[in-house]
């Protein structure tokens, strides 16, 4: 499980907004840049290469 504290200061590296935790996948989604950042090993990766993008599906339900 990530630190409480730690999500409520990171933000997205690119646009600077809010980051959802994503529990079940272990992810930290930007809906503005529609990213999600991997959480490995209880540590975000918050680097773009290390990002993905959201399927149309995951845009529209998220």
């Amino acid at each position: 499980m990530v630190d409480s504290t730690l999500l409520e200061i990171l933000a997205c590296p690119l646009c600077k907004g809010p980051l959802h935790y994503d529990k079940s996948a272990q992810e930290l989604i930007c809906k503005v840049d529609r990213l999600a950042y991997p959480i490995r090993e209880e540590i975000p990766v918050m680097l773009e290469d290390e990002a993905r993008s959201l399927t149309a599906d995951e845009e529209v339900g998220g």
